[in-house]
């Protein structure tokens, strides 16, 4: 009985976080130092080159031969 108080009252703290966002309040959340990779282009290069030396699609994009083209 206890556990499910307990596991009731977690569900409701989690869920006050949870809160619509307009659109005028977007731009808040779209600033650089909110991205989850600061520099995107490195790690899609870096993806393609692991993709060409592996000679493997890997769970990044699609595939490729081993020459480093698409």
């Amino acid at each position: 009985m206890n556990f499910k108080i307990l596991f009731f009252i977690n569900a409701l703290l989690l869920l006050q976080g949870c809160a619509p966002v307009a659109p005028w309040e977007r731009g808040n959340l779209a600033k650089p130092h909110m991205a989850l990779d600061h520099n995107p282009m490195r790690r899609a290069l870096r993806a393609h080159n692991y993709g060409s030396r592996e000679a493997a699609a890997g769970g990044e994009a699609g595939g490729g031969g081993g020459c480093g083209c698409y």
